[in-house]
């Protein structure tokens, strides 16, 4: 272990001399990134996207609202673009705070998994309901409405709840 650290010693000295080209520089970043720091950056990445696919379908919500296309409930097409918007939002959010948690490599990456899938099937879910006509918010006996209720209730709602549960546990101080 002390040996990898005299090498990545030298690798930083090396790297930082003024001769060096900016690409070799992003190299130096990659081969400083710890375990964490990736898992962090995955998330953000995770979290990036979901933003950028929320702005999209805020122009395809503006198209439903305005009627421009015959679909089944034009809101739910604006609640999928602010779930998404929202939802990347908060999985940025979510990767700095890694950074306080007490958490092992293995716990943050589980957790960062958690907080992922949710936050992506509330977007889905969400625009098929738009496409559906379905808001999903109860049990009709309508078919499309109850298989979107349970998708939202299985696949968003308790695992959200769960995963913000072991979040704010992993603020607490290790004993």
């Amino acid at each position: 272990m002390l040996a990898l650290g005299a090498v990545q010693i030298k690798l930083v000295a090396l790297l930082s001399s003024s001769s060096i080209s900016s690409s070799l520089l992003v190299t130096r970043q990659c081969l400083l990134m710890t375990e964490e720091d990736k898992i962090r950056k995955r998330l953000s990445f995770m979290g990036a996207l979901l933003f950028l696919i929320g702005m999209a379908t805020g122009i395809w919500s503006a198209v439903a609202i305005t009627q421009k296309f015959g679909i089944g409930e034009p809101k739910l097409a604006l609640a999928a673009h602010l779930n998404a918007l929202l939802g990347g939002l908060w999985l940025i959010v979510a990767a700095w705070s890694f950074q306080f948690l007490h958490y092992s490599v293995r716990g943050l990456r589980r957790l960062s998994a958690a907080l992922a899938a949710p936050a992506w099937a509330n977007w889905l879910i969400t625009l098929i309901a738009s496409f559906l006509g379905v808001n999903g918010l109860d049990y009709t006996g309508h078919r499309a409405n109850d298989i979107i209720a349970f998708l939202l209730q299985t696949l968003v709602v308790l695992p959200t709840l769960v995963v913000c549960g072991f979040w704010v546990w992993g603020f607490k101080e290790k004993r």
